[in-house]
């Protein structure tokens, strides 16, 4: 494990990092969903792409990398750039996950896979709606604390700087994001995924011009247990 100052706008950040494959000549770049860290990716592909050298990132507030500002998705693209930039790398491919998704399309690499990706808006369900509404409501009459009776579980745990951060970035549509998106794509999903569901998928592959799509009989993190097919296709798929 490596840590790297980088500094965006003012604000500094050491990001930890990770590389595999140490001397293998071309790159890729493992990003994290949301609430998640390099760990995962790790354990799913360090065994799997061989031929390349694997950099794997615990963007700013995950892991081992520490996050005291407020923050948007653009943020995370600069930081990760800036970092690449850093440690003098030119990624053949970057992978995202989930959130990992939208910071990987901003990147705008020469092969983008999208495992599950974030960015498509689904629509919420009335309970949802409901505690957003009522949330609101506490928030303008300045009843901050009763707010958090209607955070998620997903949220319960996060400061109050990564909880703003996270309500800038999850209900981004990224519609136009990905279909501005010039390179080729590769795009992996779960077919019983609850968090972005199979049709995201689908719409989302129609977005991106050259992109192909293929799904697993599997969840959210079906990257986990499909890893080597996973690997396979983007060893055949990376132009």
């Amino acid at each position: 494990m490596a840590v790297k100052n980088i500094a965006v706008f003012e604000k500094e950040f050491d990001v930890s990092y990770e590389i595999v494959n140490a001397n293998a000549k071309q790159d890729i770049v493992f990003l994290h969903g949301w609430g998640s860290n390099k760990q995962i990716m790790k354990n799913a592909f360090e065994h799997c792409l061989e031929d390349f050298r694997h950099i794997y990132i615990d963007m700013p507030g995950f892991g081992k990398t520490s996050n005291s500002y407020i923050l948007h998705t653009n943020d995370y693209a600069l930081i990760v750039e800036k970092l690449l930039y850093a440690i003098k790398s030119e990624p053949v491919a970057i992978v995202g996950h989930s959130y990992g998704g939208k910071v990987a399309t901003l990147l705008k690499p020469k092969n983008l896979v999208l495992l599950s990706s974030a960015g498509i808006v689904e629509k919420k369900s009335l309970d949802v709606k409901l505690k957003i509404f009522l949330a609101k409501i506490f928030n303008r009459l300045g009843f901050l604390k009763l707010t958090k009776i209607f955070r998620s579980k997903d949220v319960d745990s996060m400061s109050e700087n990564m909880y703003e951060t996270f309500k800038n970035v999850v209900n981004e549509d990224f519609s136009k994001q990905f279909s501005n998106f010039p390179n080729n794509a590769l795009i992996f999903w779960g077919e019983e995924d609850k968090a972005t569901s199979l049709e995201s998928g689908k719409k989302l592959s129609q977005l991106i011009k050259k992109s192909k799509f293929k799904s697993y009989k599997a969840d959210h993190f079906f990257f986990c247990i499909h890893a080597e097919d996973i690997a396979k296709e983007i060893k055949n798929g990376i132009l």
